[in-house]
């Protein structure tokens, strides 16, 4: 199971899917093994079109297209980081939509947001500074 940063302490955490009844296995794993948060199914893909409705091909240009090598050396990075992050992939449900991160302040207004980059690790830094931004703002003193 994931460990959970201390800046989670002071803020609820939860997952968005846009599909199940494809693979709830590989989400069950993923949870258990990754992700101890709660999963909840966006029926009408409302988080997905709050950062454009992407998808992993909207990141590739005509020259990435056209030049095969650039494809594979993509798919391999992947493929790389996945493995050092001990995580499974597979061929099932749709697969190309990209999501991201939201911070919601307590107000439940949204305060920052990451769109994900496919095979690009998360900007941690960023995400923590947009945390510490909103409990400062929220009137929390407690100690991050």
């Amino acid at each position: 199971m994931a460990s959970e940063p201390t800046i989670l302490s002071n803020f609820g955490l939860f997952g968005v899917v846009k599909e199940t009844g494809v693979d709830d296995e590989g989400l069950r794993a993923f949870q258990k093994d990754h992700f101890s948060y709660p999963l909840y199914r966006d029926l009408n893909l409302d988080f997905y079109r709050a950062f454009g409705d992407g998808k992993i091909t909207n990141h590739l240009s005509w020259w990435t297209i056209l030049n095969p090598y650039r494809i594979y050396k993509g798919m391999k990075a992947v493929s790389k980081r996945m493995k050092s992050k001990n995580l499974e992939g597979n061929m099932i449900g749709e697969g190309l939509k990209t999501g991201g991160i939201i911070v919601f302040g307590s107000d439940g207004e949204p305060k920052y947001a990451y769109t994900e980059i496919t095979g690009s690790a998360l900007e941690i830094d960023d995400i923590v500074a947009a945390l510490k931004d909103v409990s400062s703002t929220s009137g929390s003193k407690d100690e991050l």
